[in-house]
């Protein structure tokens, strides 16, 4: 069955669903409403919505099909009058199953074959095999002979989960078959513990930091300072969010999921949101939102949850309410954001990595639309990479969904409060920011009181 392109509005009393459906026949509309569901089934097309408030069918309901146009317009009454249907533009929300009253994890089917079924093949097996070797012996054949094979090594490294929800594995079993510039556990990817994780990914930034690389951009910031100076239209403009028709069509197309994430689960997934945005803020600013070939390397460099396989959280902290985030846990969060971009892309600058903390805080301060908006741009520049499209899969499609349907504006507005009020300190990073800097401005002044001195010496010589 297709999904078609839809769209839903409403008025006081009833909710409007336009669906592109062109070249069918009216008569074989199927519609289907029970509480807050509603479905339709016209071949070859189907529709599952799920509302956020029960709606009903009666004489004031309808169903309008403009052949001209492709367009079934189905109007449906509320249930009760007047009542406000909040987030009717983000389709995936509208997509996602019927909320369950389990409160356990889902259990992933990854086969259909039962028990039963199992045991009926191998008995059939066991048929087959002795019925060969009765005819063998009524015959005197030979029974076939073969060496028997190597027995296989036994892995004793357990697999390890990761990406979202910790709901993946085997993705990296061939990574060293690709071009994975960004990748820092090669092919032990799927069998290195977090904690190992954590230590390769803070090694591996210790060897790519570059003293005089960053003491060089501190020296001479004239085009950092630009980027700094710019300012990200989705932050300046004030207007609602109306998502473009490629929008639309990238959220028809994510997985429809039902996440069922504790409360420390979704506390992570907030942590993590914001490694994913600075990442985005960075590309952002240095590209001035004309993403580039490099774009989609930048920001998988700059999210560790991505080449380390290392998401948050980054310190021990006890958390006794979840979704409430202290400044030492903001901190401990961004702390790696910071240190890749000081180590890895063209432009290393802490006011730079500032700029984009106070852009997080401006995404999420408008709100899980305008965070959904960054988060189709990650996916945008991951989908067209040839590699790095993998970094959807496990992280960027399942966050797109779990933001429309499960994302909070009242939490994200908390976190962009506290990125405002943050106290970020250098000595944080752990590379003597301070030290390099006054090195750098030392080696100014006294340049500085060379010149003067010169230009002193200039002026008695003409005098005399």
């Amino acid at each position: 069955m297709i999904t078609p392109r839809f769209s839903c509005s409403q008025t006081t009393n009833t909710v409007v669903v336009s669906i592109y459906c062109p070249s069918i026949r009216a008569s074989d509309v199927e519609i289907h409403v029970d509480h807050t569901l509603f479905s339709i089934h016209v071949n070859p097309y189907f529709l599952r919505l799920n509302f956020s408030h029960p709606i009903i069918e009666d004489d004031e309901s309808n169903a309008k099909y403009e052949p001209s146009s492709g367009y079934l317009t189905v109007t449906l009454t509320k249930a009760d009058p007047g009542q406000d249907f909040q987030d009717l533009d983000l389709l995936a929300k509208l997509l996602a199953p019927r909320p369950t009253n389990v409160q356990a994890p889902c259990i992933e089917v990854v086969s259909s074959t039962t028990e039963e079924d199992e045991l009926v093949e191998k008995a059939q097996n066991l048929s087959i095999d002795r019925q060969e070797i009765l005819e063998a012996a009524q015959n005197d054949w030979q029974l076939p002979q073969s060496l028997p094979e190597d027995i296989p090594g036994v892995s004793i490294h357990a697999v390890q989960r990761y990406g979202f929800l910790n709901m993946y594995t085997g993705y990296f079993k061939h990574i060293s078959h690709t071009e994975n510039e960004v990748d820092e556990l090669g092919p032990d990817a799927e069998i290195i513990a977090p904690a190992e994780r954590r230590k390769k990914r803070i090694a591996h930034e210790n060897s790519k930091w570059d003293e005089e690389h960053y003491m060089a951009d501190f020296a001479d910031d004239e085009m950092i300072q630009e980027l700094i100076a710019w300012k990200h239209p989705y932050i300046e403009d004030n207007k609602a969010i109306h998502y473009t028709d490629e929008e639309n069509m990238v959220m028809l197309r994510l997985p429809r999921k039902e996440y069922l994430a504790t409360p420390h689960q979704t506390h992570v997934c907030y942590l993590t949101l914001l490694s994913l945005l600075f990442s985005y803020a960075y590309d952002s600013r240095t590209t001035q939102c004309d993403p580039t070939p490099e774009s989609a390397w930048t920001i998988a460099a700059l999210v560790p949850a991505f080449t380390a396989l290392d998401p948050p959280p980054y310190d021990d902290t006890h958390i006794p309410f979840p979704l409430v985030f202290s400044p030492a846990e903001l901190n401990a969060a961004l702390v790696p954001s910071y240190r890749r971009c000081l180590a890895f892309p063209l432009y290393r600058s802490f006011a730079l990595a500032e700029a984009c903390r106070a852009d997080v805080a401006g995404y999420l301060s408008k709100g899980k639309r305008l965070v959904l908006r960054c988060l189709l741009d990650i996916k945008n520049a991951l989908d067209h990479h040839e590699v790095y499209y993998l970094y959807s899969k496990l992280w960027v499609d399942d966050f797109c969904v779990w933001i429309q349907t499960y994302g909070s504006d009242d939490v994200l507005t908390a976190l962009a409060e506290g990125l405002k009020a943050l106290p970020m300190s250098k000595n944080l990073i752990g590379w003597h920011l301070d030290e390099l800097e006054a090195a750098v401005q030392g080696v100014e002044d006294r340049e500085s009181d060379s010149d003067d001195e010169s230009s002193g010496d200039s002026s008695d010589s003409s005098s005399s």
